[in-house]
């Protein structure tokens, strides 16, 4: 494989003491480097960890060790007995060894090597943290839709204004400097977490004017939402994935020769912490016939626009002015299909039949089938019937980036993106104007917006580093309607940030008109919020007694 450390990204060293470091280097494959698996931890703690990725400011490691280890090993009761036991015991038998059972080992490679059967690597899986990634590459990575289960640091909770060894928080690629560009990328990317970090304290003290009465941490979070824009698509942040060998796989072929360097070595130590303890899974990784199909992978995009430059392909630029979001195929036999959907898995006849007689019925016949489904439907998680899978609507929408990272998390649908751009032109705060902070915000991306011209003259995959998620990037959603639904109600609510909430609410008014049966059960909210997260600590706060009153019954 390719020596791709040239691209690592900045990463700040744990500093943890010997003492502490021999606590908690049993349950992950290094303490020394940004990527690593997590191993010989129970279900219900890792999942707690990998939450707390969200909002924590530290490395999960350290995190691990003072939320999860201290507290605990602190204590006299047998937990702190047994778990000081625990970190001796694998101490002296590495978790590496002790996966390393050479029964299964060898059932995994026998069985994928003879048969080639993928799904027996569907029954296992594993946890792999990286501790500094870009969002070019952690989007990258989040594209594949099955299998794959991420959670990354939040830019609504986290302040990214910390420097780490004395840079702020972005990628640079070393290939800047081939082109000349790498000191005009390092100003450009300082100036705007320098403005970042400016105009975030002169918001906060303009919203504490504005609300004397409001919590603190509900002013910050409006802060965050609204400067986050600002934020470039470098911006390293720490991302957590749970995914089934198979997937595991797949993401590291689809990495491994990519055109970027930094997602190239993402592949790489990515394969190399892996096969520490799942290495079964891995194994073709580096086989002739995975190195072709990666060729296949990776070329791809290339392919694909050389014979668009033979064909003399005009672009047409698309003004940015134009409408957010465009219904451009809808199924107009969407409600009878539903219908009949409905009425095929409760009797034995033929589905085209089914739909024949659905057609013949009255609107009040179709309402009453619909009503008597849906009874009782209150709450948004009551998930609609899988019939609603049955007509598909595609929609093309355009919006800022920092937005679009939430819509793109929903994948049981046909997502397809463009690159990101200055094409589109970039989304400004109407907060921002209100407190007179515009002109500065502008100023920086327009900074940006000259360095993406001068890098994408060179390569424009590369040039996606110089963007913000203020840019607007440009996506389709190819989706049933079940899928609609779940995206349309979850997104909506009070809590929701208000640059997706508009997008929901203007796919709705799209769809109202032309399904009336349909859209009447929509559980939306198409309210409008000066706060996002108003009045959500209580909430917590109810829904952290109610676990505590659980879990000590369950003991």
């Amino acid at each position: 494989m390719e020596d791709v450390k040239k691209f690592t990204p900045e990463f700040e060293q744990l500093g943890m003491s010997q003492e502490d470091a021999h606590l908690v280097a049993p349950f992950f494959t290094n303490l020394d480097d940004s990527v690593y698996g997590i191993t010989f931890l129970p279900p219900e703690v890792i999942g707690a960890l990998c939450s707390r990725t969200s909002r924590a400011k530290d490395d999960l490691r350290l995190v691990f060790l003072k939320e999860f280890m201290k507290p605990f090993l602190e204590g006299t009761d047998e937990y702190a007995k047994d778990l000081s036991a625990l970190v001796k015991f694998l101490h002296e038998h590495p978790v590496e060894k002790i996966f390393a059972n050479p029964k299964a080992r060898d059932f995994y490679i026998t069985w994928l090597a003879q048969f080639g059967d993928d799904s027996i690597a569907q029954m296992a899986g594993a946890h792999l943290v990286f501790g500094a990634l870009s969002q070019i590459a952690i989007k990258h990575i989040e594209d594949m839709r099955v299998g794959i289960a991420p959670i990354e640091k939040s830019t609504r909770y986290v302040d990214y204004s910390s420097k780490v060894n004395g840079r702020y928080r972005y990628y640079q690629d070393p290939t800047l400097a081939d082109i000349g560009l790498a000191d005009e990328y390092q100003q450009v990317m300082d100036n705007l977490f320098e403005t970042y970090t400016t105009l975030m304290q002169e918001y906060m003290g303009f919203l504490k004017i504005k609300y004397p009465a409001e919590e603190e941490r509900v002013l910050k979070t409006k802060a965050f939402d609204v400067l986050r824009l600002l934020l470039p698509n470098s911006t390293v942040s720490q991302v957590a994935f749970f995914s089934n060998g198979q997937s595991f796989e797949y993401m590291v072929n689809r990495s491994l020769d990519h055109v970027l360097g930094e997602i190239r070595w993402a592949a790489q130590r990515s394969f190399e912490e892996l096969s520490k303890f799942i290495p079964a899974f891995l194994r073709r990784v580096d086989t002739e016939p995975a190195k072709a199909y990666r060729q296949y992978l990776s070329g791809k995009s290339q392919r694909v626009r050389e014979v668009l430059r033979t064909m003399n392909w005009q672009q047409e630029s698309a003004s940015p002015n134009g409408p957010a979001v465009k219904l451009l195929e809808f199924d107009a036999d969407a409600e009878n299909k539903i219908i009949a959907g409905l009425v095929f898995k409760e009797i034995n006849e033929p589905f085209d039949v089914v739909l024949g007689k659905v057609h013949a019925l009255t609107e009040s016949q179709k309402e009453d089938i619909l009503k008597a489904a849906l009874k009782d439907r209150t709450q948004k998680y009551y998930k609609v019937p899988r019939a609603f899978e049955n007509a598909f609507m595609r929609f093309e929408i355009t919006m800022n980036i920092g937005a679009w990272r939430d819509l793109h998390r929903h994948r049981m649908h046909t997502q397809e993106r463009q690159l990101f751009t200055i094409a589109n032109g970039f989304d400004v705060p109407p907060e921002l104007k209100e407190a007179g902070l515009e002109p500065r915000y502008i100023a920086a991306i327009q900074k940006v917006d000259e360095l993406y011209k001068k890098v994408a003259v060179h390569n424009v995959d590369l040039a996606q580093y110089c963007t913000t998620m203020a840019h607007k990037v440009r996506f389709q959603q190819y989706q049933n309607f079940r899928a609609f639904f779940w995206e349309a109600e979850l997104r909506t609510i009070a809590q929701g940030h208000p640059d997706y909430r508009k997008i929901e609410h203007d796919k709705i008014k799209l769809v109202q008109p032309i399904y009336p049966l349909l859209s009447k059960y929509l559980l939306v909210d198409m309210g409008d919020y000066d706060f996002a997260r108003r009045g959500d600590t209580k909430s917590i706060q109810r829904k952290e007694e109610e676990l505590k009153q659980y879990f000590a019954v369950t003991k």
